[in-house]
C-alpha cells in the first residue's frame, strides 16, 4: 500500500483524521515535557519500549508471505489512523517506508521533535512485531531516511 503523494489536500485530510482534538494535544504536550526533562536522545529508549508494548497489545497473526505481513501491519496502523507502510525485502534486510505519519500542525521545530518521537515509537513497534514473526533480538529496526516529517523509511537489519 503506497501513499507517495505531494498532494497537500490529501495530506491535510490524513492529518485531520489522525489528530483527534484533545488526545493529540495531550500526547504532544507529554512528548514535549519528556524531551524537556530528560532530552530527546534519552527519551528514545522509553518511546521504543512504549511502541513494543503497543505491538504486544495488538499482535499480528502468523503471515505466510511478506505481502500478508504488510497487510496485517497496515490493518493495525489503520486502527489508529497512523498511516501506512510498504515493506521491501533485499539481501541485507527489510526496508519499511512509513507514510502519512501523524504530525502536529505547529512550527517546524515542534514537527521535527514529534516526528523523532513517533519514529522511536514505530521502531519499537516494528521491532516487536518482526521478532514475534521469528526475527532475532540482535536484528534491529532503525530509522534510515527521513523523506519528510510524515514520510520515513526504516531498516530492519543486522547492524554488524
Amino acid at each position: 500500500m503506497t501513499l507517495q503523494t505531494a498532494n497537500p489536500e490529501l495530506m491535510r485530510y490524513f492529518q485531520q483524521q489522525q489528530t483527534a482534538p484533545g488526545w493529540f494535544s495531550l500526547l504532544t504536550i507529554m512528548v514535549d515535557g519528556m524531551v524537556s526533562n530528560v532530552g530527546e536522545q534519552e527519551s528514545k529508549p522509553f518511546l521504543q519500549q512504549m511502541g513494543a508494548m503497543m505491538a504486544a497489545q495488538y499482535p499480528l497473526s502468523a503471515p505466510q508471505t511478506l505481502g500478508e505481513l504488510e497487510g496485517q501491519i497496515n490493518a493495525r496502523l489503520a486502527q489508529f489512523h497512523w498511516g501506512c507502510v510498504d515493506i521491501v525485502a533485499d539481501d541485507s534486510g527489510l526496508s519499511l517506508r512509513h507514510q502519512a505519519l501523524p504530525t502536529c500542525n505547529d512550527d517546524a521545530a515542534r514537527q521535527s521533535l514529534w516526528c523523532n518521537a513517533f519514529c522511536a515509537i514505530l521502531e519499537g513497534r516494528y521491532a516487536r512485531w518482526l521478532q514475534e514473526q521469528g526475527g532475532q533480538a540482535h536484528v534491529v529496526v532503525q530509522r534510515e531516511r527521513l523523506h519528510s516529517v510524515t514520510d520515513v523509511q526504516f531498516r530492519y537489519h543486522n547492524p554488524q
